[in-house]
């Protein structure tokens, strides 16, 4: 059964085709059933959005660890 943290873990995976089908069907059946993630997903791909249309350049892994870290010890 796929947690809330868990998602977060994979979220960038997800979004960019990377993640096995297995793990999607895991991922969407709890998405289905927790608002708070897909307001959480919603937000990710808006941020991504706007961050592309600002020519960002890709976040360290370093700093994307820190925020992943933040995240899954905010949502519990």
């Amino acid at each position: 059964m796929l947690t809330c943290r868990d998602l977060i873990d994979v979220i960038d995976e997800y979004l960019d085709g990377r993640l096995p089908a297995a793990e999607i069907s895991a991922l969407e059946r709890h998405l289905a059933g927790c608002e708070a993630c897909r307001a959480y997903l919603a937000t990710y791909r808006r941020t991504r959005a706007l961050g592309a249309r600002a020519g960002r350049v890709e976040m360290p892994d370093e700093m994307r660890a820190r925020l992943r870290l933040f995240l899954r010890e905010r949502i519990g």
